[in-house]
């Protein structure tokens, strides 16, 4: 589970993996089709976010299976991020 944590913290921070996914008919994001025995735990993940210097204001699964954040980044800008519940990868990310 650390392991997980430390994975998730490095793909997080480096914010190497941003694209979006999801069918263009749609518009919805979608981030996995794992089951969700196999997703990163909810309360964990959002503790690892904080501690990388997220602030979150709202948190939700959504349509597409994906961990969804609104609040603020590391640099106090304002984001709505859409992350993959499995690995912690981040698909879609919009900063104002």
């Amino acid at each position: 589970m650390r392991k997980q944590l430390l994975k998730l913290s490095a793909i997080v921070a480096t914010g190497l993996f941003v694209s979006a996914c999801g069918s263009p008919e749609s518009g919805m994001t979608q981030c996995t089709m794992e089951p969700k025995e196999n997703w990163l735990d909810q309360e964990q993940f959002q503790s690892s976010l904080k501690e990388q210097g997220y602030e979150i204001n709202e948190f939700k699964v959504t349509d597409g299976n994906c961990y969804e954040i609104y609040g603020f980044n590391q640099n106090k800008q304002k984001v709505e991020i859409y992350f993959n519940p499995v690995d912690g990868s981040i698909v879609k990310q919009e900063t104002e």
